[in-house]
């Protein structure tokens, strides 16, 4: 039987991927440097900032040195946005306080810094529900390597049959089937509602394939 939910934050539960694109590339400019839309989407969506960073030093030739600085940039801008554009969602806040009522475990687990999603759980008004939250800096290997995952299993004190989690992107449903958890893929934060996540958590319960 499922006991926990595990979310992943950004284009699941925050409407946030524009945000680290618009935020790292006003940071790169700064030096001259930019991923275009189509290689975010392609190569890039997902990752941690210093993961996308060593990236562009082995494609583009981005100074190893400048690293630092462009990544601190990067979180000051991607902040200024959340504080501008995050807001409660009724869907999001309906589906995981259901969830608790039913007594299941809920957490978030991103390639995010945890400054980054402790801010954007209070602006949207979720981190009340969150039993646990785990962060890029909480693991050795980010997405799409499963140890965030199963970190976040073993802090609910959940086995990966036991769980569902819902995600977006090819590295985070890399790293959430790799888990071993079920796995609840959704296009848009729209998608990540009530209705999907008992449906999913239902055919889990039965033994259904997803």
């Amino acid at each position: 039987m499922i006991k926990a939910v595990i979310f992943d934050m950004d284009g699941v539960l925050i409407e946030a991927k524009d945000w680290h694109y618009d935020a790292l590339n006003r940071a790169l400019e700064l030096f001259g440097y930019a991923i275009n839309r189509l290689e975010h989407l392609t190569m890039y969506d997902g990752l941690p900032t210093k993961k996308k960073l060593e990236m562009l030093s082995i494609q583009n030739d981005l100074p190893q040195n400048l690293h630092g600085f462009i990544n601190e940039m990067k979180q000051i801008y991607t902040t200024e946005l959340v504080h501008a554009h995050c807001r409660p969602r009724f869907n999001h806040e309906f589906a995981l306080s259901t969830l608790k009522a039913r007594g299941y475990k809920v957490g978030v687990a991103s390639n995010s810094i945890r400054h980054t999603i402790e801010l954007m759980m209070q602006k949207a008004g979720l981190a009340r529900y969150l039993d646990v939250v785990l962060s890029n800096e909480d693991v050795v290997q980010a997405k799409p390597h499963p140890e965030i995952y199963l970190k976040a299993m073993q802090a609910l004190g959940c086995e990966p049959h036991e769980c569902v989690i819902v995600e977006d992107n090819e590295n985070g449903v890399k790293a959430a089937r790799a888990s071993g958890a079920h796995v609840l893929v959704v296009k848009d934060v729209e998608e990540t509602n009530l209705e999907n996540i008992l449906a999913r958590i239902r055919h889990a319960d039965e033994g259904v394939a997803a």
